[in-house]
């Protein structure tokens, strides 16, 4: 395997686009009005305090998830303002269009990674409020634990399926696949073009949605070792724990991606598949095509900063 294969890229999708991270920069390319394609670079960097951190195992999954929400609002702000601006009217875009856009941006965020300040709060304390309410019925620490976990499972599942349905958040999800697509198939050695990216598989086992089912499954052995009653402390533990359980889980992701290839392990992946069935769709050829154009650019990207000499931080 070449060197250059042992960049983990990875990916965002965007509205109309895709984002790609690659060792020195963030790149995001946007299909206009006019079928055009435009580009939002942003240099890669990092202070010495956070890649410091993103060496500690347990650690390292928060700071990346930091990053990336961070990272990942510029995109999403740089495609919502661009994507249904045509050229001619760069001159007329009003203020009440880009503030409309701003609850789209937050409604893609959570879809990409539930929020996971607020969102996740309300993902963790919310399943537990409702389990409470059976402990006349099942008031076993271990039943509750697991019962606060389907619970969990069950908003997850039904919040991505909801949203999904709307037309904008659907094409998201084609995006999402031709991010995974353009990944599978770099990886793979198959050549970038439409018709050989749309070969490959819209899942990936290094994916966010898989992360966040992790998170539910991690919860529920964690919980196990603090206290369900009362349910005011429950409420608390769960809160304070919840770096704890986005550690492991982050870690848990890094194993299944390792072990993919290994024909017994690989199936520790599976569930984090299988939920990309609903946060991924089969993207269209034009789709793939702007994935493809962000892909490139980074690679790009990542040869002239290797000319020059300068060394950008490792993707995650």
């Amino acid at each position: 395997m070449s060197k250059k294969k042992e960049t983990a890229y990875g990916g965002q999708a965007l509205i109309e686009g895709v984002m790609f991270a690659g060792k020195t920069s963030f790149v995001s390319a946007v299909r206009r009005k006019d079928n055009s394609i435009e580009y939002f670079s942003l240099e890669r960097k990092e202070s010495n305090i956070a890649r410091r951190l993103k060496k500690i195992p347990f650690v390292r999954g928060l700071v990346a998830l930091v990053q990336s929400s961070a990272n990942g609002v510029k995109h999403l702000n740089f495609s919502s303002e661009r994507y249904d601006v045509h050229p001619d009217d760069d001159e007329q875009i009003k203020k009440e269009e880009s503030s409309s856009k701003i609850a789209t941006i937050i409604g893609i965020g959570a879809v990409g990674v539930l929020s996971f300040f607020f969102g996740k709060m309300i993902f963790t304390v919310t399943p537990a409020i409702v389990a409470n309410f059976f402990e006349p019925f099942i008031s076993s620490k271990p039943g509750q634990v697991l019962l606060e976990g389907f619970f969990k499972l069950l908003l997850l599942l039904g919040y991505i399926y909801v949203v999904s349905l709307t037309p904008l958040i659907k094409r998201v999800f084609q995006y999402h696949g031709a991010e995974h697509k353009v990944i599978n198939a770099y990886e793979n050695g198959v050549p970038l073009t439409v018709e050989g990216v749309q070969s490959q598989s819209r899942l990936h086992y290094r994916c966010g949605s898989s992360f966040m089912l992790f998170t539910v499954i991690v919860g529920v052995f964690v919980y196990m070792f603090v206290a369900t009653d009362p349910l005011w402390w429950r409420i608390v533990n769960r809160i304070f724990l919840i770096p704890v359980v986005i550690g492991i889980s982050f870690e848990v992701l890094q194993i299944t991606n390792k072990v993919r290839n290994i024909p017994v392990l690989k199936v520790l992946g599976y569930p984090g598949l299988w939920l990309q069935l609903l946060t991924t769709k089969e993207p269209e050829d034009d789709q793939v095509d702007v994935a493809i154009h962000s892909f490139k650019k980074v690679l790009e990207n990542d040869k002239t900063f290797e000319k020059s000499g300068i060394q950008g931080s490792k993707a995650i």
